[in-house]
This record gives structure tokens, C-alpha cells and sequence, in this order.
């Protein structure tokens, strides 16, 4: 068996819920070849990823995928891209606002995605579920995580992938986790 971290994000911005979360802790311990280790973050700008390290150093990871929850989006959407910039819309859960700042400084404009993401976009689908790959992974939180992970794993033998899943109001919980549970299949 190989040794899969998957994180998701506590609520933010006043909500009670994230999706993210209600998802992850719907999915089994094993995921064909891969047995799964999740974790809970933090919507706080850099302790997510702190935390997210951790996690998968504790696990002796060879993957992370990452889950977050995306406001206005349909569908489950495996992330191409991380973007070395944040721009906080709303403070983080911390209080943090950062505007227009590198996520790290002095360092490449963008990640793509070291899992197979369009590959998990398209087991998505062909079980019938709404997905698509996405090109932006936003400039919040999740993006935050999602480039300082690559960022730091970069060269290294761990792969991330970072999926963003709708609100509960536009996709049940056991929804998004079948559609995780897919995904993770597919690498």
C-alpha cells in the first residue's frame, strides 16, 4: 500500500460548514493502492501549509491531495495551476488580508500540479458526476496551500494535487466524497 494525505479546510468567512471537510471525513481509509491519512487546516494563510507538511511527514506521504471548497462553482475541479500570489477577498480565519503579496517570495510565478489532475477530472466524469478541470485554483487559502506545497516538494519524490468541490447547497457531501474517492483512484 502506498500512503495518501488528503486535506481539507475547517469553516470560514462566518459559515458553519465547509465542504471540503464534510466530504473528506465521508471517504474510506483505503482507496485502491493508496491508504489514506486526512488532515483538517486551518484557513490561515502559511500555517496551512506548516500544518499540511507535518501531516504528510507524520504519514510518510507519497501524495497529498489537497481539497478545498469553492463558492459558485457546479462541479468538482482538479486544479492545474498554483499561482505565487495572495489576495485575501475576506481576512483569513486569523485575521490575515493580505493584497497583491507572493505567496513566496523570490520564487517561480506558478506550479502546475504534479497527480494526474485532468486524468481525475475525467474518472469524475465518466461515473456520471459533474467535474472539469480548472485552471485556477483562486488567490485565497486554497491557493496559498496548494503552491506552497508544490513549492516545497518540488524535486522531491512527493506528488500534490489540489481539488476544489461546491458548497453543500449544490452538491451533497456523498457526492463530492464519490467524486474524491474517483479521483484519488485515478493516480
Amino acid at each position: 500500500m502506498k500512503n495518501l494525505l488528503v486535506t481539507c479546510f475547517e469553516p470560514f468567512g462566518g459559515e458553519t460548514v465547509n465542504a471540503s471537510r464534510e466530504a473528506v471525513r465521508l471517504l474510506p481509509a483505503r482507496i485502491g493502492a493508496w491508504t489514506l491519512t486526512t488532515a483538517e487546516l486551518p484557513v490561515v494563510f502559511g500555517e496551512a501549509a506548516e500544518l499540511a507538511v507535518r501531516a504528510a511527514q507524520a504519514a510518510d506521504a507519497e501524495a497529498i491531495v489537497c481539497v478545498g471548497q469553492a463558492a459558485g462553482r457546479d462541479r468538482v475541479t482538479p486544479e492545474l495551476v498554483a499561482l505565487n500570489l495572495q489576495y485575501a477577498r475576506i481576512p483569513d480565519n486569523r485575521g490575515d488580508a493580505p493584497r497583491d503579496l507572493p505567496v513566496v517570495p523570490v520564487a517561480r510565478e506558478a506550479y502546475f500540479s504534479t497527480l494526474p489532475v485532468r486524468a481525475m477530472a475525467e474518472a469524475i466524469t465518466a461515473k456520471g458526476l459533474p467535474a472539469a478541470l480548472s485552471t485556477s485554483a483562486g488567490i485565497y487559502v486554497c491557493n496559498d496551500l496548494y503552491y506552497r506545497l508544490l513549492h516545497r516538494f518540488s524535486g522531491s519524490a512527493v506528488r500534490v494535487a489540489f481539488i476544489h468541490v461546491p458548497q453543500v447547497d449544490v452538491m451533497a457531501p456523498e457526492a463530492a466524497a464519490k467524486a474524491l474517492a474517483l479521483a484519488i483512484a485515478a493516480i
